[in-house]
């Protein structure tokens, strides 16, 4: 499902017009987007929680040529599904 579908289910099921639900939907992803920016957890109960994880500098290797490289320190969103979503996925 992508954006688009999420948008058209939300228009079906609220009878919204599609500026509307398209409105609805950026409203909620600018929001986790913002939380996420200032470090704060997202938490949608039964779906998923997602946070920034941050992670060190260390030494990598550069798989092409081989050669050693520093990897500097970086901040990536982690995602991690609720219990009800498992379960109703491994049915």
């Amino acid at each position: 499902m992508n954006k688009l579908e999420l948008i058209q289910a939300l228009r079906d099921s609220q009878n919204l017009s599609k500026s509307e639900a398209t409105k609805c939907l950026e409203i909620f992803f600018g929001e986790m987007a913002k939380a996420l920016e200032k470090g704060d957890r997202v938490e949608i109960r039964g779906l998923c929680s997602l946070h920034v994880k941050t992670y060190k500098p260390y030494k990598g290797r550069n798989p092409r040529s081989g050669e050693k490289v520093v990897v500097k320190p970086k901040k990536l969103p982690f995602f991690k599904v609720g219990t009800n979503l498992k379960k109703r996925v491994d049915r």
